[in-house]
């Protein structure tokens, strides 16, 4: 009974996750695949919704804001964020190859996120002003260096647990499960239910308890053992991005395309003309955000599936059309209307999500089985440097005017958009 028991959910399992990679009938998948599938949605999906509890682009920024720390720190936040999430990848990397089941890594990772998550809310509860926002920026740093574990492992553990043109769905289907969590708190931003701190704060620990969660669930998973490589150490930076010219070349894309990372705070420099309530802008800007994740990732993942490179391209050009109306809508002097940044703030979190999607399915898809950790942590390093050159031209624009850079990342993402086509095609290959 038992046994028979165990074959009737591998069947569910099998059928659930069939619909939701697009494969049934023969093709559909089966037994240990379609679970780790199921367990991949659920676990990422967790992850998803902790991000957006405690997005550094609106919430942190906000709350460091809000305890009276000096400008600069808030300003600090996503590079903080984002380069730290990076540049560790390629140390990482090689301890990843020594392991037998990477999974672990990834777990760990997630239980040092949610850790940090519960420190910035114990901050906010009892300290104040610089004290308050040093202690928020320290965590933040050892919340991007979990991180990075986790990013350098996701994509070696789902490419050997979930087959080829069924990983897109996985990741996209978490993002549009995970933007409903966020769009509740959102909406809870615009309402005025959420004036007080305190409800933010408790938001961000719940964060931190996603994560614990979702490293729980993670373990779970029924991971082939890989090749260990005792020997392993830093990649070959060099020696890959010198024998692979696809490589090299999807880099340059993904570096151009970065512009949809950091255009986001312009936007709001440019509307803040609009004198609405700060947390009722911040509310519409993350339902902005986590509506256009919603309506998007699961469907840039399914066409991931289909061709990684087109998805790539067609995100640069909605990201470079919809900067380019912020910029005519400044001009027009509409820019500081309630109802503008928010608007363009949609299209361009459309296009994040599509480039998101996008490239991690390429890499994952193009890299060789025995490199694809290297790979991750080459073009994830390569990526942070990249990171923090656009985001000095981006300040250097702004200094100028924000117009100027918003008009320069548009201009970067059509250009990233437009060599992504010339970008080979791997789903199929």
């Amino acid at each position: 009974m038992t046994t028979a028991g165990q074959q009737d959910r591998k069947i569910e399992a099998g059928e659930v996750f069939g619909r939701i990679a697009g494969a049934q009938g023969e093709a559909a998948p089966e037994g240990a695949e379609a679970r780790n599938g199921l367990r991949f949605v659920a676990s990422l999906s967790m992850t998803k919704v902790a991000d957006g509890l405690i997005d550094p682009k609106l919430v942190l920024s906000w709350l460091v804001t809000a305890l009276g720390a000096p400008g600069f720190l808030a300003s600090a936040l996503v590079p903080i964020r984002e380069a730290g999430a990076l540049l560790p990848q390629v140390l990482y990397a090689g301890l990843l190859r020594r392991m037998s089941h990477r999974r672990w890594m990834w777990a760990a990772g997630s239980v040092g996120q949610g850790v940090a998550a519960l420190g910035i809310a114990a901050s906010a509860l009892w300290l104040e002003g610089m004290a308050a926002g040093l202690a928020i920026c320290a965590l933040l740093a050892g919340l991007a260096l979990s991180r990075a574990a986790c990013s350098v492992s996701t994509k070696d553990v789902l490419g050997r647990t979930v087959a080829k043109t069924r990983r897109g769905a996985v990741t996209g289907l978490a993002g549009s499960v995970a933007s409903a969590g966020v769009v509740v708190f959102a909406l809870l931003l615009m309402s005025g239910m959420l004036e007080a701190r305190t409800p933010v704060i408790i938001a961000i620990a719940l964060a931190g308890l996603l994560w614990i969660a979702a490293a729980g669930l993670f373990t779970t998973l029924e991971e082939p053992a890989a090749d260990r490589d005792e020997a392993a150490g830093l990649p070959p930076v060099r020696q890959f991005l010198t024998e692979d010219a696809t490589l090299r070349r999807f880099i340059l894309v993904r570096g151009l395309l970065v512009s949809t990372a950091l255009a986001p705070p312009w936007l709001v420099v440019v509307a803040q003309a609009g004198g609405d309530a700060i947390l009722q802008q911040l509310g519409a800007l993350v339902l902005a955000s986590a509506a256009a994740s919603f309506v998007s990732s699961f469907v840039w993942g399914r066409l991931s599936d289909w061709s990684s490179r087109r998805v790539l391209a067609l995100s640069g050009a909605i990201a470079a059309a919809a900067l380019a109306v912020m910029v005519a809508l400044s001009l027009l002097g509409l820019a500081g209307r309630a109802w503008a940044a928010p608007a363009v703030l949609f299209g361009l979190m459309l296009a994040y999500h599509g480039v998101r999607q996008g490239r991690s399915t390429y890499l994952v898809d193009m890299s060789p089985e025995d490199r694809r950790a290297g790979y991750a942590a080459v073009a994830n390093l390569s990526i942070g440097l990249i990171l923090l050159a656009v985001g000095l031209f981006g300040s250097g624009l702004g200094a100028v005017s924000a117009d100027w850079a918003i008009a320069g990342f548009a201009l970067m993402a059509a250009a990233g958009g437009a060599l992504a086509l010339t970008l080979k095609e791997v789903e199929h290959a």
